[in-house]
């Protein structure tokens, strides 16, 4: 971005207009295949995989068109979707995901925290595929609770007990992988490891279209694009409390839309993501263009996130007509990264946001977070203009923590109202702070 885009409050925004005119719902041919028709049983008890798969071939090789869902529950193991198909879940259906981790085998490619691997197959999920689709406005039951999926976070509150081998049990074993230049196909973790799988995962797709449905009882994140082009996410409902149940993740993608969604979620309402660390350095693809708009965050940790898997950078986001907040939200716009983790963030928007109520911070970029500076690399955050926002309660305005040989550079908050928070601004290395029309100053 120009610096005069940067100064100027216009110039800007045209640039998130101009990445939503891009991002528009990928259109699909008119045949239609209905799942009942290829033996599906909508009773909650029958197992419908086959049926549903025999209808997403059917269409595929009918050159694409709409798998349709109709009312009532369909129970399923993963689901893999291909170019130009849309699987369309209707009004009064759910699809309940089976929550036995051998029906998520064999392993496919996958990016779990920032790290490729090959592991237990996401819910739903399509690699290079062209136009693809999960619509309707039906509910995606994955199936998670404390006796499923949850208890490998390693917490007693998700099911916990001695006995299962914690998630970060075998974190260890995977970054040691990486450490010693194993490539992803090699990096086998499923089914020895428990790594939980992500819900709906699209890998080096272009043209992605979330749209409409209700997502509940997700084993980890829950919508995460990784290394796509086009991403439209809108008018989804996420209601699901479990561990690490992110919202939306956007990985190392280009032009990303999220608008007209709810969020009531176990962990960041959205997390803008680039990638962790030597992994991330061996991809090197940022996320970039990223527009989120007309959306509502009740739950649970950042409502705008960025980070921390965000080695390979983010840049160019965008935040507009947003309301946030209430007694289990903590963050407004948290920006997460530290000496381990570098890359940069650059160029971020924030625009017309309510908040209510903040457990923390409206805006929190603490570099001194996690491992601190303990670690090989320099992080860079320069460029946040936040205006026109209204925060009732939080702990603070701002905590804003930089390195001295890395400030975080050029923050202005303009136009904006802070009317109670508990606690001084706390700022430490940072450089081009601006306060404009700020009420308390």
């Amino acid at each position: 971005m120009h610096l005069d885009d940067w100064q100027d409050n216009g110039p800007g925004w045209h640039r998130a207009d101009a990445i939503v005119r891009r991002v528009q719902a990928p259109t699909f041919p008119r045949h239609e295949a209905r799942v009942e028709d290829h033996g599906a049983l909508a009773d909650g008890v029958t197992d419908c995989s086959a049926a549903i798969a025999a209808a997403i071939d059917a269409v595929r090789r009918a050159g694409g068109g709409r798998v349709v869902l109709g009312a009532g529950t369909y129970l399923t193991g993963p689901i893999r979707l291909h170019s130009n198909i849309d699987l369309h879940v209707s009004a009064g259906a759910t699809v309940r995901f089976i929550p036995e981790p051998e029906r998520y085998l064999p392993p496919v490619l996958t990016r779990w925290q920032g790290v490729e691997m090959m592991g237990y197959s996401p819910l739903i999920t399509a690699h290079d595929a062209v136009n693809v689709a999960v619509t309707g406005s039906g509910t995606l039951d994955g199936g998670a609770d404390t006796e499923h999926w949850w208890p490998w976070c390693g917490l007693e509150e998700f099911g916990w007990h001695p006995g299962v081998v914690e998630q970060e049990r075998d974190w260890q074993h995977l970054v040691e992988l990486v450490h010693q230049g194993v490539p992803p196909a090699e990096r086998v973790m499923a089914p020895a490891r428990n790594f939980r799988p992500n819900f709906i995962e699209f890998y080096r797709c272009e043209g992605v279209w979330v749209q409409g449905v209700r997502i509940v009882r997700s084993p980890m994140w829950e919508i995460h694009p990784v290394l796509c082009t086009g991403v439209l996410v809108e008018d989804v409902h996420l209601d699901t409390h479990g561990p690490n149940n992110d919202g939306v993740d956007p990985e190392s993608c280009t032009d990303v839309v999220i608008r007209g969604c709810r969020f009531d979620v176990g962990d960041d309402a959205i997390a803008i993501k680039a990638g962790r660390e030597e992994d991330a350095e061996r991809v090197d693809e940022p996320c970039r263009n990223v527009v989120i708009e007309d959306c509502t965050m009740t739950m649970k940790y950042g409502a705008f996130t960025i980070g921390s898997e965000l080695t390979s950078g983010v840049r160019d986001v965008y935040v507009r007509r947003c309301t946030i907040g209430g007694p289990g939200l903590w963050y407004g716009l948290y920006i997460k990264t530290n000496a381990a983790r570098g890359g940069y963030v650059e160029n971020v928007y924030v625009d017309d946001v309510e908040a209510s109520e903040l457990q923390r911070e409206f805006l929190s970029c603490n570099f001194l977070r996690g491992e601190g500076l303990r670690g090989p690399r320099t992080p860079t955050v320069r460029h946040i203009r936040i205006t026109n926002v209204r925060v009732g309660r939080a702990r603070r305005a701002l905590h804003l923590a930089g390195f001295a040989h890395s400030p975080i550079a050029d923050v202005h908050i303009c136009d904006s109202t802070f009317e109670s928070m508990a606690e001084p601004d706390s700022i430490e290395n940072v450089v081009g702070l601006a306060l404009t029309n700020v009420h308390p100053a």
